[in-house]
């Protein structure tokens, strides 16, 4: 028969054991990280990572930030954890009321450059969005608009993703308004790449990347447009938010598709030998490959960037999606890997995830 002071040494075995489990515990969720990895509002999430920090930009519409500025900064050490660091732009003369959308930042030569749409907003629905850069020598800022990137022939021009090609040229992808059913391509929102003469002035030899064709893609049916004399269009398709990758000597235009509001709302690609295209989406015929939502637990993921984990070696997308409530779109992140089908992002994921 046990004695009593088996009993408890049992007993303290027992004890040490679930200490010992409730330490594993905490040391495995202690390695995970969980979507949203950040709960506040921040749409449209732009990431760089400049000597060994990460600092994310976010969308703030007519917004401004507590400090007055205009786009959320976050930074981070891990992609994990972000703290708050005040806006990045400070306000243009003659902006109020418009909307900013869609930062992203570069750093060449020295200098930060900021990429952005302003328009619209509280100054009208019938004033266009056009591109702008605002330049700043720390990757915070505060950036001061600097040039207008005008693109004559678009009413509405947003979501600028500057990108380096390996002989050194920058180029700039953007979105655009295209209204004519030209070639098969139906009336929306579609992508475009120009050359970049330097870090403010476009060459204007822009090259469309791709057009709506599928019915996925489509924004609003009968929708009324007021910058093109309200014309009401059957059908308007957006692709936006580009996010080019050169991958096995082949250029790779990831985009987001369809409206943001809506479950169809997702990521998927473009692919070239060439940089200047042409690109061709075969394979996206019936949805988002990338990045789509799942059904009762992710709604509206998309409008990502790209970047590497802390030790170089894993890619990432960093994106926003919808809370349960559809109030804020929340910033998040995935591993993007490279199939033998083309790339797809391992999630969206609602559960605890290894961290990067």
């Amino acid at each position: 028969m046990p004695s009593r002071r088996h009993f408890l040494q049992q007993a303290t075995a027992g004890l040490a054991s679930l200490a010992l489990l409730n330490q594993g515990a905490a040391r495995a969720a202690a390695r995970t990280y969980t979507n949203p990895v950040y709960a506040g509002q921040f749409p449209d999430p732009f990431v760089l990572r400049h000597q060994g920090r990460y600092y994310a930009f976010g969308t703030t519409g007519q917004g401004r930030t507590t400090d007055g500025r205009i786009f959320t900064v976050l930074t981070s050490s891990n992609l994990v954890d972000w703290k708050p660091a005040g806006g990045a732009l400070t306000p243009p003369a003659g902006a109020e009321g418009a909307d900013f959308w869609a930062p992203e930042v570069v750093y060449h030569n020295g200098t930060f450059y900021m990429y952005y749409s302003m328009g619209g907003g509280a100054i009208g629905a019938s004033v266009g969005h056009r591109l702008h850069v605002a330049t700043s020598k720390t990757p915070q800022g505060p950036y001061q608009q600097v040039a207008l990137m005008d693109v004559p022939a678009s009413k509405f021009t947003i979501d600028a993703h500057p990108f380096q090609d390996t002989d050194g040229q920058w180029y700039l992808f953007y979105a655009r308004d295209f209204i004519d059913t030209d070639n098969g391509y139906r009336p929306g929102t579609g992508l475009v790449v120009d050359r970049l003469l330097d870090m403010t002035r476009l060459a204007g030899e822009s090259r469309t990347v791709m057009r709506a064709r599928h019915d996925w893609t489509v924004f609003e049916k009968n929708r009324t447009m007021p910058l093109y004399d309200n014309k009401t269009f059957a059908e308007w398709h957006t692709l936006e938010g580009p996010f080019v990758r050169k991958h096995g000597g082949k250029y790779y235009c990831f985009y987001s598709g369809a409206n943001f509001l809506t479950p169809r709302y997702g990521v998927d690609y473009c692919v070239a030998d060439s940089i200047l295209g042409p690109y061709s989406d075969a394979g996206a015929e019936k949805g988002p490959r990338v990045l789509h939502a799942v059904a009762g637990h992710v709604r509206g993921p998309g409008h990502h960037s790209h970047v590497l984990s802390p030790d170089g070696k894993t890619e990432y997308l960093v994106y926003h999606a919808w809370d349960t409530g559809m109030k804020e779109r929340q910033l998040c992140i995935d591993k993007l890997a490279w199939t033998a089908q083309g790339p797809r992002c391992q999630g969206p994921t609602y559960t605890p995830q290894p961290l990067p």
